[in-house]
């Protein structure tokens, strides 16, 4: 499993609208541009970082789908794993000893090996296909991914592929799935947010709270291949039953972010229309504080919201002895 180089981490060129059209008929053409052309600024946009923050996220939805384990497992496969964030920080969390991460873009690979060595780790990387791993069988004691099956065209050949790498008795933890119902009134919140504050930031006064229009056309390409590269929303049932049908045992669905959801996506809508200059530190504090607050009234919520309202699902299980 040897690591491809890094290079220039985020060094890559906007997808021109030629190559924007040729993905909407070639799907994992537009996974690479993508995710290529998101790599250098994936983590300001999502505030991705490697700390306390992040790494207690992580271990929350790691620990809410598989339950607490006492010791780290030895070596670790993500799929999908953009930049790192999840892995990483399950580094942080001591719950990884050892990682290999992958991922079909190879701008995500080079941004996530160069945040391992930024942070001490010796993470092996490598540009793959969920859907045809370059591993041999039986090679990992857990497999993780967050956020990445619903850009995976047939996630149940992913998950026969994940099976097929863990060790018996390996345990594989998919996190942060678009739910249905979730994602629709998240979109729909985003889009009203999205055309309320074009709408305010055409007012004199305003403009210049905007951003440049170069970046919000960049920004409106990068949400038109965005269009292309989420294949699927999920129900939790329907999700568990099709991994059980991979042949792994164990299956079992959690979920999370219901309010959190509801103030979230239009924040992160809003932060990508106004100058970050504008909205200064106070607001960033505001919202993540809010965020916060909503996220522990969803983990209360669960024993009486059902689960295919929340935003995320996540999902776990085990290859059999």
């Amino acid at each position: 499993m040897a690591a491809e180089p890094a290079g220039t981490p985020g060094a890559r060129t906007p997808a021109s609208p030629e190559q924007v059209e040729a993905a909407w008929h070639d799907t994992k053409l537009a996974q690479v541009l993508y995710h290529d052309w998101e790599s250098g600024s994936y983590d300001d946009k999502w505030s991705i970082s490697f700390d306390d923050r992040c790494t207690d996220y992580a271990r929350q939805r790691f620990e809410g789908a598989a339950g607490r384990t006492s010791q780290p497992y030895p070596l670790s496969l993500e799929i999908g794993a953009g930049t790192g964030f999840f892995t990483l920080n399950l580094m942080r969390a001591g719950l990884v000893r050892r990682a290999c991460v992958t991922d079909i873009s190879a701008g995500m690979v080079e941004v996530a090996l160069a945040n391992a060595a930024r942070l001490g780790f010796d993470v092996e990387g490598r540009v793959a296909d969920a859907e045809a791993l370059p591993f041999e069988d039986d090679t990992f004691d857990l497999v993780v991914g967050h956020a990445v099956i619903h850009h995976i065209p047939d996630v149940a050949r992913a998950f026969r592929e994940i099976a097929r790498v863990l060790k018996p008795g390996g345990r594989v933890v998919v996190c942060g799935e678009p739910t249905r119902v979730g994602h629709r009134i998240a979109r729909r919140l985003s889009t009203l947010t999205w055309r309320g504050t074009r709408a305010l930031t055409r007012v004199p006064r305003l403009r210049e709270w905007v951003r440049p229009e170069q970046e919000l056309d960049e920004s409106s390409r990068a949400a038109a291949l965005e269009a292309v590269v989420d294949l699927h929303t999920f129900d939790p049932e329907e999700l568990a039953e099709l991994v059980r049908g991979t042949g792994l045992a164990g299956v079992r669905t959690s979920s999370d972010e219901l309010t959190a959801a509801w103030w979230g996506w239009p924040v992160r809508t809003l932060e990508a229309a106004l100058t970050e200059e504008r909205l200064g530190l106070r607001w960033r504090f505001f919202a993540y504080r809010s965020w916060l607050a909503l996220d522990r009234l969803d983990r209360r919520l669960t024993r009486v919201v059902p689960g295919a309202l929340y935003y995320n699902v996540s999902v776990t299980a085990f290859k059999p002895r």
